[in-house]
Protein backbone atom coordinates (compact mmCIF):
# COMPACT_ATOMS: atom_id res chain seq x y z
CA UNK A 1 0.00 0.00 0.00
CA UNK A 2 1.29 3.38 -1.09
CA UNK A 3 2.28 5.66 2.31
CA UNK A 4 -0.62 8.97 1.85
CA UNK A 5 0.92 12.10 0.70
CA UNK A 6 -1.38 15.09 1.59
CA UNK A 7 -1.67 16.92 -1.90
CA UNK A 8 -0.27 20.29 -0.91
CA UNK A 9 0.66 21.17 -5.01
CA UNK A 10 -2.77 20.54 -6.26
CA UNK A 11 -4.03 22.66 -3.24
CA UNK A 12 -1.90 25.45 -3.22
CA UNK A 13 -3.12 25.50 -6.88
CA UNK A 14 -6.83 26.13 -5.61
CA UNK A 15 -6.23 28.18 -3.02
CA UNK A 16 -3.14 30.67 -4.89
CA UNK A 17 -3.78 30.50 -8.37
CA UNK A 18 -7.71 29.40 -9.19
CA UNK A 19 -9.28 31.12 -6.46
CA UNK A 20 -6.63 34.44 -5.43
CA UNK A 21 -7.49 33.66 -1.71
CA UNK A 22 -4.65 36.31 -1.20
CA UNK A 23 -6.40 39.09 -3.34
CA UNK A 24 -9.92 37.48 -1.46
CA UNK A 25 -8.37 37.81 2.20
CA UNK A 26 -7.09 41.44 1.44
CA UNK A 27 -10.06 42.48 0.74
CA UNK A 28 -11.87 41.36 4.31
CA UNK A 29 -10.32 43.47 6.88
CA UNK A 30 -10.59 40.74 9.88
CA UNK A 31 -8.73 38.46 7.59
CA UNK A 32 -6.26 40.67 6.31
CA UNK A 33 -5.08 40.95 9.81
CA UNK A 34 -4.92 37.66 10.31
CA UNK A 35 -3.98 35.41 7.78
CA UNK A 36 -1.41 35.70 4.36
CA UNK A 37 -0.27 33.56 1.74
CA UNK A 38 3.24 33.23 3.37
CA UNK A 39 1.43 32.37 6.69
CA UNK A 40 -0.98 29.95 4.90
CA UNK A 41 1.83 28.23 3.33
CA UNK A 42 3.57 27.58 6.61
CA UNK A 43 0.13 26.16 7.63
CA UNK A 44 0.03 23.75 4.75
CA UNK A 45 3.21 22.07 4.79
CA UNK A 46 2.98 21.39 8.35
CA UNK A 47 -0.30 20.24 8.91
CA UNK A 48 1.12 17.93 5.45
CA UNK A 49 3.91 16.71 7.62
CA UNK A 50 1.58 15.53 10.33
CA UNK A 51 -0.83 13.92 8.34
CA UNK A 52 1.47 11.46 5.97
CA UNK A 53 4.11 11.43 8.46
CA UNK A 54 2.40 10.81 12.05
CA UNK A 55 -1.56 10.14 11.27
CA UNK A 56 -1.16 7.81 8.04
CA UNK A 57 1.05 5.25 9.79
CA UNK A 58 -1.99 4.75 12.33
CA UNK A 59 -4.95 3.67 9.88
CA UNK A 60 -4.55 0.46 9.11
CA UNK A 61 -3.35 -0.88 12.64
CA UNK A 62 -6.38 1.26 14.19
CA UNK A 63 -8.95 0.04 11.97
CA UNK A 64 -8.07 -3.74 12.93
CA UNK A 65 -7.94 -2.92 16.65
CA UNK A 66 -10.69 -0.56 16.91
CA UNK A 67 -12.06 0.94 20.23
CA UNK A 68 -12.74 -0.69 23.30
CA UNK A 69 -15.48 -0.26 25.69
CA UNK A 70 -15.41 -1.24 29.34
CA UNK A 71 -17.99 -0.23 32.21
CA UNK A 72 -18.60 2.98 30.58
CA UNK A 73 -14.83 3.94 29.40
CA UNK A 74 -13.75 3.68 26.06
CA UNK A 75 -10.01 3.01 25.26
CA UNK A 76 -8.81 4.26 21.35
CA UNK A 77 -6.21 2.42 19.10
CA UNK A 78 -2.25 2.51 20.05
CA UNK A 79 -1.12 6.00 19.13
CA UNK A 80 -4.54 7.79 18.72
CA UNK A 81 -3.79 9.78 22.77
CA UNK A 82 -0.09 10.33 21.40
CA UNK A 83 -2.12 11.79 17.56
CA UNK A 84 -4.61 13.58 19.77
CA UNK A 85 -1.51 15.39 22.34
CA UNK A 86 0.37 16.38 19.12
CA UNK A 87 -2.43 18.28 16.94
CA UNK A 88 -3.23 19.92 20.84
CA UNK A 89 -0.06 20.93 20.97
CA UNK A 90 0.13 22.58 17.87
CA UNK A 91 -2.67 24.50 18.49
CA UNK A 92 -4.28 23.03 15.30
CA UNK A 93 -8.08 22.16 17.16
CA UNK A 94 -7.92 26.07 17.21
CA UNK A 95 -7.21 26.38 14.04
CA UNK A 96 -10.23 27.75 12.94
CA UNK A 97 -11.29 29.21 16.17
CA UNK A 98 -12.06 32.73 17.29
CA UNK A 99 -9.02 34.37 18.57
CA UNK A 100 -10.73 36.32 21.14
CA UNK A 101 -10.95 32.79 23.07
CA UNK A 102 -7.54 31.32 21.91
CA UNK A 103 -8.36 30.38 18.12
CA UNK A 104 -5.96 31.15 15.30
CA UNK A 105 -9.22 32.65 13.29
CA UNK A 106 -7.84 31.12 10.01
CA UNK A 107 -10.67 30.74 7.11
CA UNK A 108 -12.53 27.78 6.07
CA UNK A 109 -10.32 27.79 2.68
CA UNK A 110 -7.50 27.04 4.65
CA UNK A 111 -9.13 25.03 7.47
CA UNK A 112 -10.21 22.55 4.76
CA UNK A 113 -7.26 21.67 3.46
CA UNK A 114 -6.06 20.39 6.66
CA UNK A 115 -9.47 18.84 7.12
CA UNK A 116 -8.91 17.08 3.67
CA UNK A 117 -5.23 15.88 4.99
CA UNK A 118 -6.33 14.90 8.33
CA UNK A 119 -9.30 12.86 6.49
CA UNK A 120 -7.32 11.06 3.94
CA UNK A 121 -5.18 10.22 6.59
CA UNK A 122 -7.53 8.76 9.41
CA UNK A 123 -10.96 9.29 8.60
CA UNK A 124 -11.78 7.74 12.17
CA UNK A 125 -9.29 10.13 14.06
CA UNK A 126 -10.06 12.82 11.91
CA UNK A 127 -13.66 13.09 13.01
CA UNK A 128 -12.50 13.91 16.41
CA UNK A 129 -10.54 17.23 15.44
CA UNK A 130 -14.16 17.66 12.79
CA UNK A 131 -16.48 17.37 15.53
CA UNK A 132 -14.93 19.00 18.26
CA UNK A 133 -14.49 22.24 15.86
CA UNK A 134 -18.57 22.06 15.20
CA UNK A 135 -19.35 22.43 18.66
CA UNK A 136 -17.32 25.79 18.70
CA UNK A 137 -19.04 26.95 16.16
CA UNK A 138 -22.16 26.79 17.66
CA UNK A 139 -20.88 27.49 21.29
CA UNK A 140 -19.06 30.46 19.58
CA UNK A 141 -21.74 31.77 17.78
CA UNK A 142 -24.91 31.59 20.16
CA UNK A 143 -23.35 31.04 23.53
CA UNK A 144 -23.12 33.37 26.97
CA UNK A 145 -20.12 35.25 26.76
CA UNK A 146 -19.50 33.56 30.44
CA UNK A 147 -19.94 29.90 28.74
CA UNK A 148 -17.48 31.07 25.94
CA UNK A 149 -15.23 32.13 28.01
CA UNK A 150 -15.53 29.28 30.27
CA UNK A 151 -15.23 26.65 27.58
CA UNK A 152 -14.03 27.65 24.72
CA UNK A 153 -10.26 28.38 25.04
CA UNK A 154 -9.79 24.44 26.21
CA UNK A 155 -11.92 23.02 23.15
CA UNK A 156 -10.17 25.06 21.10
CA UNK A 157 -6.19 23.88 22.96
CA UNK A 158 -7.81 20.22 22.55
CA UNK A 159 -7.30 20.11 26.10
CA UNK A 160 -11.33 19.29 26.30
CA UNK A 161 -12.87 17.47 23.41
CA UNK A 162 -16.40 18.12 21.64
CA UNK A 163 -19.48 16.08 21.01
CA UNK A 164 -22.98 16.70 19.37
CA UNK A 165 -25.51 14.85 20.43
CA UNK A 166 -28.69 14.66 18.48
CA UNK A 167 -30.29 11.52 17.64
CA UNK A 168 -32.34 9.55 19.67
CA UNK A 169 -33.26 5.74 18.76
CA UNK A 170 -36.47 6.70 17.92
CA UNK A 171 -35.74 9.73 16.43
CA UNK A 172 -32.76 10.86 13.68
CA UNK A 173 -33.81 12.65 10.61
CA UNK A 174 -37.42 13.80 12.86
CA UNK A 175 -35.66 15.68 15.66
CA UNK A 176 -38.99 17.15 16.53
CA UNK A 177 -39.87 13.87 18.39
CA UNK A 178 -36.90 13.22 20.68
CA UNK A 179 -37.55 12.59 23.90
CA UNK A 180 -34.83 13.90 26.26
CA UNK A 181 -35.74 16.26 28.71
CA UNK A 182 -34.18 19.25 30.45
CA UNK A 183 -35.66 20.20 33.65
CA UNK A 184 -34.23 23.85 35.43
CA UNK A 185 -32.37 24.15 38.09
CA UNK A 186 -32.70 26.96 40.88
CA UNK A 187 -29.17 28.15 40.25
CA UNK A 188 -30.13 28.69 35.93
CA UNK A 189 -28.71 25.52 34.95
CA UNK A 190 -31.01 22.37 33.73
CA UNK A 191 -31.06 18.60 34.64
CA UNK A 192 -31.01 16.56 31.14
CA UNK A 193 -32.27 13.53 31.05
CA UNK A 194 -32.69 10.83 28.32
CA UNK A 195 -30.54 8.61 25.93
CA UNK A 196 -28.80 9.92 22.64
CA UNK A 197 -27.55 7.25 20.03
CA UNK A 198 -24.56 7.46 17.20
CA UNK A 199 -22.59 9.68 18.79
CA UNK A 200 -19.15 9.79 17.29
CA UNK A 201 -16.22 10.43 20.12
CA UNK A 202 -18.85 10.59 22.94
CA UNK A 203 -16.53 8.79 24.97
CA UNK A 204 -12.75 8.43 24.94
CA UNK A 205 -9.47 8.74 26.73
CA UNK A 206 -7.90 11.15 24.30
CA UNK A 207 -9.00 14.70 26.61
CA UNK A 208 -9.74 14.90 29.77
CA UNK A 209 -13.00 16.56 29.10
CA UNK A 210 -15.50 15.94 26.55
CA UNK A 211 -18.09 18.56 26.27
CA UNK A 212 -21.44 17.68 24.87
CA UNK A 213 -23.42 19.58 23.10
CA UNK A 214 -27.46 17.92 24.06
CA UNK A 215 -30.44 18.67 22.20
CA UNK A 216 -33.78 18.48 24.83
CA UNK A 217 -37.04 19.63 25.54
CA UNK A 218 -38.29 21.47 28.61
CA UNK A 219 -41.34 19.81 29.52
CA UNK A 220 -43.66 23.02 28.45
CA UNK A 221 -42.18 23.08 25.18
CA UNK A 222 -43.77 23.31 22.44
CA UNK A 223 -44.31 20.13 19.88
CA UNK A 224 -42.23 19.06 17.38
CA UNK A 225 -38.93 21.01 16.34
CA UNK A 226 -40.26 24.18 17.59
CA UNK A 227 -39.68 23.15 21.16
CA UNK A 228 -36.32 21.77 20.57
CA UNK A 229 -33.52 23.83 23.07
CA UNK A 230 -29.57 23.34 23.24
CA UNK A 231 -27.77 22.69 26.28
CA UNK A 232 -23.95 22.06 27.13
CA UNK A 233 -23.67 19.57 29.57
CA UNK A 234 -19.85 18.55 30.34
CA UNK A 235 -18.55 14.76 31.36
CA UNK A 236 -17.03 16.62 34.47
CA UNK A 237 -17.94 19.45 35.98
CA UNK A 238 -15.56 22.76 35.79
CA UNK A 239 -15.59 24.87 38.40
CA UNK A 240 -15.98 28.08 38.42
CA UNK A 241 -11.63 29.14 38.65
CA UNK A 242 -12.07 26.46 35.50
CA UNK A 243 -10.04 23.38 37.31
CA UNK A 244 -12.15 20.30 36.73
CA UNK A 245 -14.97 19.13 39.15
CA UNK A 246 -17.11 16.07 40.23
CA UNK A 247 -18.22 13.74 37.71
CA UNK A 248 -21.15 14.90 35.85
CA UNK A 249 -24.03 12.44 35.49
CA UNK A 250 -22.92 11.51 32.02
CA UNK A 251 -22.09 7.90 30.92
CA UNK A 252 -21.04 5.74 27.91
CA UNK A 253 -23.50 2.92 27.72
CA UNK A 254 -22.29 1.15 25.01
CA UNK A 255 -20.31 1.51 21.48
CA UNK A 256 -21.75 0.27 18.11
CA UNK A 257 -19.97 -2.04 16.30
CA UNK A 258 -19.89 -1.03 12.58
CA UNK A 259 -19.35 -1.20 8.79
CA UNK A 260 -16.46 1.34 8.48
CA UNK A 261 -14.85 3.79 10.89
CA UNK A 262 -13.91 1.30 13.10
CA UNK A 263 -11.22 3.28 14.97
CA UNK A 264 -13.70 5.57 16.28
CA UNK A 265 -16.20 5.60 19.02
CA UNK A 266 -19.92 5.90 17.78
CA UNK A 267 -21.20 5.68 21.36
CA UNK A 268 -24.82 5.46 23.32
CA UNK A 269 -24.83 8.57 25.57
CA UNK A 270 -26.99 8.42 28.23
CA UNK A 271 -27.80 11.67 30.61
CA UNK A 272 -29.19 10.70 33.91
CA UNK A 273 -30.41 14.70 35.34
CA UNK A 274 -26.88 15.20 34.06
CA UNK A 275 -26.26 19.20 34.79
CA UNK A 276 -26.17 21.34 31.65
CA UNK A 277 -26.60 24.90 30.52
CA UNK A 278 -28.54 26.58 28.13
CA UNK A 279 -26.94 27.33 24.76
CA UNK A 280 -28.76 30.06 23.02
CA UNK A 281 -32.30 30.86 23.35
CA UNK A 282 -35.39 28.36 24.47
CA UNK A 283 -36.94 26.48 21.65
CA UNK A 284 -34.03 27.86 19.46
CA UNK A 285 -32.01 24.94 19.33
CA UNK A 286 -32.17 23.44 15.73
CA UNK A 287 -31.22 26.96 15.25
CA UNK A 288 -27.85 26.77 17.39
CA UNK A 289 -27.37 23.46 15.72
CA UNK A 290 -28.34 24.67 12.06
CA UNK A 291 -25.52 27.42 12.45
CA UNK A 292 -22.63 24.66 12.55
CA UNK A 293 -24.41 22.33 10.14
CA UNK A 294 -23.38 24.28 6.89
CA UNK A 295 -19.47 23.89 8.28
CA UNK A 296 -19.95 20.34 9.71
CA UNK A 297 -21.46 19.13 6.01
CA UNK A 298 -19.27 20.54 3.96
CA UNK A 299 -16.58 18.96 6.34
CA UNK A 300 -18.76 15.43 5.75
CA UNK A 301 -17.99 15.90 1.98
CA UNK A 302 -14.03 16.69 2.78
CA UNK A 303 -14.38 13.34 4.05
CA UNK A 304 -15.13 11.90 1.28
CA UNK A 305 -12.81 13.72 -0.74
CA UNK A 306 -10.07 12.83 1.95
CA UNK A 307 -10.17 9.33 1.95
CA UNK A 308 -10.78 8.84 -1.83
CA UNK A 309 -8.01 10.73 -2.34
CA UNK A 310 -6.04 7.86 -0.36
CA UNK A 311 -7.35 5.34 -2.32
CA UNK A 312 -6.28 6.91 -6.11
CA UNK A 313 -2.70 7.34 -4.15
CA UNK A 314 -2.71 3.63 -3.35
CA UNK A 315 -4.75 2.65 -7.04
CA UNK A 316 -1.92 4.59 -8.79
CA UNK A 317 1.21 3.45 -7.04
CA UNK A 318 -0.57 -0.46 -7.43
CA UNK A 319 -1.25 0.27 -11.08
CA UNK A 320 2.64 1.45 -11.42
CA UNK A 321 3.72 -1.81 -9.53
CA UNK A 322 1.79 -4.04 -11.09
CA UNK A 323 2.53 -6.81 -14.15
CA UNK A 324 0.34 -8.11 -16.12
CA UNK A 325 -0.08 -8.58 -19.95
CA UNK A 326 1.19 -6.49 -22.25
CA UNK A 327 0.27 -3.30 -23.37
CA UNK A 328 -2.38 -3.28 -26.62
CA UNK A 329 0.34 -1.04 -28.42
CA UNK A 330 2.48 -3.53 -27.66
CA UNK A 331 5.12 -4.42 -24.62
CA UNK A 332 6.25 -1.35 -22.87
CA UNK A 333 8.69 -3.05 -20.67
CA UNK A 334 10.11 -5.93 -22.77
CA UNK A 335 12.62 -6.75 -20.48
CA UNK A 336 9.77 -7.53 -17.41
CA UNK A 337 7.51 -10.86 -17.96
CA UNK A 338 4.76 -8.52 -18.31
CA UNK A 339 3.83 -4.69 -18.68
CA UNK A 340 2.58 -2.74 -15.24
CA UNK A 341 -1.34 -2.62 -15.73
CA UNK A 342 -1.47 0.94 -15.63
CA UNK A 343 -0.77 0.31 -19.65
CA UNK A 344 -4.36 -1.00 -19.66
CA UNK A 345 -7.28 1.49 -21.37
CA UNK A 346 -9.40 -0.17 -18.65
CA UNK A 347 -7.08 1.14 -16.03
CA UNK A 348 -6.33 4.26 -16.84
CA UNK A 349 -10.45 4.88 -17.02
CA UNK A 350 -10.97 3.96 -13.61
CA UNK A 351 -7.80 6.00 -12.37
CA UNK A 352 -8.63 9.31 -14.38
CA UNK A 353 -12.77 8.92 -13.10
CA UNK A 354 -10.84 9.14 -9.78
CA UNK A 355 -8.59 12.17 -10.58
CA UNK A 356 -11.08 14.01 -12.78
CA UNK A 357 -13.97 13.84 -9.76
CA UNK A 358 -11.00 14.11 -6.77
CA UNK A 359 -9.38 17.24 -8.42
CA UNK A 360 -13.14 19.06 -8.81
CA UNK A 361 -14.44 17.92 -5.66
CA UNK A 362 -10.97 19.66 -4.12
CA UNK A 363 -11.71 23.08 -5.80
CA UNK A 364 -15.77 22.70 -4.96
CA UNK A 365 -15.29 22.31 -1.65
CA UNK A 366 -12.95 24.69 -1.31
CA UNK A 367 -15.62 27.12 -3.38
CA UNK A 368 -18.14 26.56 -0.68
CA UNK A 369 -15.68 27.60 1.98
CA UNK A 370 -15.18 30.92 0.00
CA UNK A 371 -18.62 31.58 0.57
CA UNK A 372 -18.91 30.60 3.92
CA UNK A 373 -15.51 32.76 4.69
CA UNK A 374 -17.11 35.92 2.84
CA UNK A 375 -20.55 35.40 4.98
CA UNK A 376 -18.43 35.58 8.29
CA UNK A 377 -15.94 38.38 7.47
CA UNK A 378 -17.06 40.44 4.07
CA UNK A 379 -18.23 44.06 5.32
CA UNK A 380 -20.08 44.24 2.55
CA UNK A 381 -24.02 43.71 2.86
CA UNK A 382 -24.18 42.65 -0.91
CA UNK A 383 -21.43 40.33 -0.81
CA UNK A 384 -22.60 38.69 2.67
CA UNK A 385 -25.76 38.34 1.36
CA UNK A 386 -25.05 36.78 -1.63
CA UNK A 387 -22.57 34.03 0.10
CA UNK A 388 -25.50 33.48 2.39
CA UNK A 389 -27.44 32.70 -0.87
CA UNK A 390 -24.78 30.65 -2.12
CA UNK A 391 -23.70 28.67 1.45
CA UNK A 392 -27.33 27.73 1.65
CA UNK A 393 -27.87 26.49 -2.20
CA UNK A 394 -23.97 24.60 -2.36
CA UNK A 395 -23.82 23.01 1.16
CA UNK A 396 -26.31 19.79 0.38
CA UNK A 397 -24.16 19.54 -3.04
CA UNK A 398 -21.06 19.53 -1.37
CA UNK A 399 -22.18 17.16 1.21
CA UNK A 400 -23.95 14.44 -1.24
CA UNK A 401 -22.38 14.72 -4.63
CA UNK A 402 -18.81 14.87 -3.27
CA UNK A 403 -19.70 12.04 -0.58
CA UNK A 404 -21.41 9.39 -3.69
CA UNK A 405 -18.81 10.29 -6.21
CA UNK A 406 -15.97 9.77 -3.45
CA UNK A 407 -17.36 6.30 -3.04
CA UNK A 408 -17.99 5.73 -6.96
CA UNK A 409 -14.60 6.67 -7.27
CA UNK A 410 -12.90 4.58 -3.98
CA UNK A 411 -14.32 1.64 -5.42
CA UNK A 412 -13.13 2.25 -8.75
CA UNK A 413 -10.09 2.61 -6.79
CA UNK A 414 -10.32 -1.32 -4.84
CA UNK A 415 -11.18 -2.61 -8.43
CA UNK A 416 -7.68 -1.58 -9.89
CA UNK A 417 -6.18 -3.65 -7.44
CA UNK A 418 -8.59 -6.99 -8.11
CA UNK A 419 -8.55 -9.37 -5.82
CA UNK A 420 -5.68 -7.70 -3.62
CA UNK A 421 -8.69 -4.92 -3.56
CA UNK A 422 -10.80 -7.37 -1.83
CA UNK A 423 -7.88 -8.52 0.74
CA UNK A 424 -7.55 -6.39 3.95
CA UNK A 425 -3.98 -5.84 3.89
CA UNK A 426 -3.84 -3.51 0.72
CA UNK A 427 -5.90 -0.99 2.62
CA UNK A 428 -8.61 -0.51 -0.05
CA UNK A 429 -11.73 -2.13 0.99
CA UNK A 430 -10.91 -0.10 4.38
CA UNK A 431 -11.60 3.55 2.32
CA UNK A 432 -14.69 1.93 0.71
CA UNK A 433 -15.90 1.05 3.98
CA UNK A 434 -15.10 4.04 6.05
CA UNK A 435 -16.45 6.42 2.97
CA UNK A 436 -19.71 4.78 3.14
CA UNK A 437 -20.93 6.10 5.99
CA UNK A 438 -20.30 9.97 4.76
CA UNK A 439 -23.34 9.18 2.54
CA UNK A 440 -25.59 8.51 5.80
CA UNK A 441 -24.66 10.99 8.53
CA UNK A 442 -25.09 14.54 8.91
CA UNK A 443 -28.02 13.81 7.34
CA UNK A 444 -28.34 11.51 5.06
CA UNK A 445 -27.63 12.02 1.02
CA UNK A 446 -31.68 11.78 0.31
CA UNK A 447 -32.13 14.27 2.93
CA UNK A 448 -29.73 16.36 1.21
CA UNK A 449 -31.11 16.12 -2.16
CA UNK A 450 -34.31 16.73 -0.24
CA UNK A 451 -33.23 20.03 1.21
CA UNK A 452 -31.65 21.15 -2.64
CA UNK A 453 -34.97 20.33 -4.38
CA UNK A 454 -37.43 21.75 -1.61
CA UNK A 455 -36.23 24.68 0.69
CA UNK A 456 -33.15 25.77 -1.37
CA UNK A 457 -35.13 25.41 -4.68
CA UNK A 458 -38.17 24.96 -4.99
CA UNK A 459 -39.29 27.41 -2.19
CA UNK A 460 -37.68 30.33 -3.43
CA UNK A 461 -39.25 30.26 -7.41
CA UNK A 462 -35.71 28.94 -8.22
CA UNK A 463 -33.66 31.97 -6.84
CA UNK A 464 -30.45 30.88 -5.58
CA UNK A 465 -30.04 28.54 -8.57
CA UNK A 466 -30.49 31.55 -10.81
CA UNK A 467 -27.94 33.99 -8.82
CA UNK A 468 -25.77 30.73 -9.21
CA UNK A 469 -26.17 30.06 -13.33
CA UNK A 470 -25.83 33.77 -13.53
CA UNK A 471 -21.86 33.46 -12.29
CA UNK A 472 -21.77 30.74 -14.16
CA UNK A 473 -22.59 32.43 -17.84
CA UNK A 474 -20.62 35.54 -16.84
CA UNK A 475 -17.27 33.53 -16.61
CA UNK A 476 -18.14 31.95 -19.83
CA UNK A 477 -18.28 35.22 -21.48
CA UNK A 478 -15.20 36.59 -19.80
CA UNK A 479 -13.53 32.96 -21.07
CA UNK A 480 -14.87 32.09 -23.96
CA UNK A 481 -11.67 32.89 -26.21
CA UNK A 482 -9.43 31.39 -24.29
CA UNK A 483 -7.88 28.13 -22.80
CA UNK A 484 -11.39 27.34 -22.07
CA UNK A 485 -13.28 27.90 -25.66
CA UNK A 486 -13.14 24.02 -26.20
CA UNK A 487 -15.43 23.57 -22.84
CA UNK A 488 -17.48 27.16 -23.30
CA UNK A 489 -20.27 25.69 -25.14
CA UNK A 490 -20.28 22.60 -23.24
CA UNK A 491 -20.67 24.17 -20.30
CA UNK A 492 -23.46 27.10 -21.55
CA UNK A 493 -25.22 24.36 -22.68
CA UNK A 494 -25.27 22.63 -19.39
CA UNK A 495 -25.80 25.28 -17.41
CA UNK A 496 -29.19 26.39 -19.89
CA UNK A 497 -30.08 22.52 -19.11
CA UNK A 498 -30.27 22.95 -15.39
CA UNK A 499 -32.14 25.93 -15.54
CA UNK A 500 -34.72 24.58 -18.00
CA UNK A 501 -34.97 21.18 -15.34
CA UNK A 502 -35.11 23.80 -12.32
CA UNK A 503 -37.85 25.62 -14.01
CA UNK A 504 -39.52 22.16 -15.25
CA UNK A 505 -39.73 20.85 -11.37
CA UNK A 506 -40.48 23.95 -9.97
CA UNK A 507 -43.36 24.20 -11.99
CA UNK A 508 -44.80 20.57 -11.45
CA UNK A 509 -44.51 21.55 -7.75
CA UNK A 510 -46.38 24.25 -7.84
CA UNK A 511 -48.82 22.53 -9.67
CA UNK A 512 -49.87 20.19 -7.49
CA UNK A 513 -47.60 17.70 -7.84
CA UNK A 514 -46.78 16.36 -4.38
CA UNK A 515 -44.32 14.07 -5.02
CA UNK A 516 -42.51 16.30 -7.59
CA UNK A 517 -39.86 17.57 -5.26
CA UNK A 518 -38.86 14.24 -3.44
CA UNK A 519 -39.37 11.84 -6.79
CA UNK A 520 -36.43 15.06 -8.56
CA UNK A 521 -34.53 15.49 -5.63
CA UNK A 522 -31.44 12.82 -5.97
CA UNK A 523 -31.06 12.99 -9.55
CA UNK A 524 -31.73 16.82 -9.78
CA UNK A 525 -28.68 17.01 -7.02
CA UNK A 526 -26.23 14.75 -8.84
CA UNK A 527 -27.34 16.78 -12.23
CA UNK A 528 -26.38 20.29 -9.98
CA UNK A 529 -23.48 18.40 -8.89
CA UNK A 530 -21.96 16.99 -12.34
CA UNK A 531 -22.74 21.11 -13.70
CA UNK A 532 -20.79 21.95 -10.61
CA UNK A 533 -17.68 20.36 -11.50
CA UNK A 534 -17.61 20.90 -14.73
CA UNK A 535 -17.82 25.17 -13.28
CA UNK A 536 -14.93 24.13 -11.32
CA UNK A 537 -13.02 22.34 -14.06
CA UNK A 538 -13.53 25.33 -16.76
CA UNK A 539 -12.12 27.62 -13.94
CA UNK A 540 -8.87 25.21 -13.50
CA UNK A 541 -8.17 24.70 -17.35
CA UNK A 542 -8.74 29.09 -17.65
CA UNK A 543 -5.82 29.15 -14.96
CA UNK A 544 -3.81 26.11 -16.39
CA UNK A 545 -4.01 27.17 -19.93
CA UNK A 546 -2.49 30.47 -18.99
CA UNK A 547 0.69 29.51 -17.79
CA UNK A 548 4.13 29.47 -19.51
CA UNK A 549 6.04 28.26 -16.56
CA UNK A 550 8.26 25.58 -18.25
CA UNK A 551 9.35 23.97 -15.21
CA UNK A 552 6.01 22.75 -14.26
CA UNK A 553 4.37 22.39 -17.70
CA UNK A 554 3.56 18.80 -16.99
CA UNK A 555 1.23 19.75 -13.59
CA UNK A 556 -1.02 22.20 -15.85
CA UNK A 557 -1.20 20.26 -18.74
CA UNK A 558 -2.30 17.26 -16.93
CA UNK A 559 -4.65 19.44 -15.87
CA UNK A 560 -6.14 20.57 -19.25
CA UNK A 561 -6.20 17.02 -19.99
CA UNK A 562 -8.18 15.76 -17.08
CA UNK A 563 -10.73 18.23 -17.84
CA UNK A 564 -10.92 16.82 -21.22
CA UNK A 565 -11.59 13.61 -19.95
CA UNK A 566 -14.47 14.72 -17.19
CA UNK A 567 -16.00 16.52 -20.18
CA UNK A 568 -15.99 13.80 -22.58
CA UNK A 569 -16.61 10.98 -20.72
CA UNK A 570 -18.13 11.45 -17.10
CA UNK A 571 -20.56 14.78 -17.94
CA UNK A 572 -22.69 13.12 -20.47
CA UNK A 573 -24.21 11.45 -17.32
CA UNK A 574 -26.04 14.60 -16.94
CA UNK A 575 -28.30 13.61 -20.47
CA UNK A 576 -29.42 10.53 -18.35
CA UNK A 577 -30.20 12.42 -15.28
CA UNK A 578 -32.24 15.09 -17.07
CA UNK A 579 -34.52 12.72 -18.37
CA UNK A 580 -35.10 10.92 -15.06
CA UNK A 581 -35.80 14.06 -13.68
CA UNK A 582 -38.27 15.47 -16.21
CA UNK A 583 -40.28 11.68 -16.03
CA UNK A 584 -41.76 12.74 -12.65
CA UNK A 585 -42.82 10.64 -10.17
CA UNK A 586 -45.77 7.84 -11.50
CA UNK A 587 -44.01 5.14 -11.92
CA UNK A 588 -42.32 5.46 -8.62
CA UNK A 589 -45.57 5.78 -6.41
CA UNK A 590 -47.72 4.06 -8.29
CA UNK A 591 -47.60 0.53 -6.85
CA UNK A 592 -49.36 0.33 -3.24
CA UNK A 593 -47.32 -0.82 -0.04
CA UNK A 594 -48.71 -3.83 -0.35
CA UNK A 595 -47.16 -4.92 -3.51
CA UNK A 596 -43.66 -4.40 -2.32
Amino acid sequence: MAEFQAPLRDMRFVLNEVFKVSELWASMPRLAETVDAETADAILEEAGKIASASLAPLNREADEQGCEWQDGQVTTPHGFKEMYQLLSDGGWFGLGGNPEFGGMGMPKMLVAQFEEMIQGACMSFGLSPMLNAGACVSLDYHASQALKEKYLPNMYAGTWAGAMDLTEPHAGTDLGIIRTKAEPNDDGSYRVTGTKIFITWGEHDMAENIIHLVLAKLPDAPAGPKGISLFLVPKVLVNDDGSLGDANHVSCGSIEKKMGIKASATCVMNFDGAKGWLVGELNQGLACMFTMMNYERVGVGIQGLGASEASYQNAVAYAKDRLQSRSPSGAQQPEKAADPIIVHPDVRRMLMIQRALNEAGRAFSTYAAMWLDISKYSDDEAQKNKAGNMVALLTPVVKAFITDKSLESAIHGQQVFGGHGFIREWGQEQLVRDIRITQIYEGTNGIQAMDLMGRKTVMNGGEYVREYIAEIEAFIAQHKDGAVGEFAMALSDQVANLQQVTDAVIARAKGGDKAAVGAAAVDYLHLFGFVSYAYMWARMVAVAGAQTNAADTDFYTAKITTARFFYQRLLPQTRALTEQVLAGGDSMMALSADQF
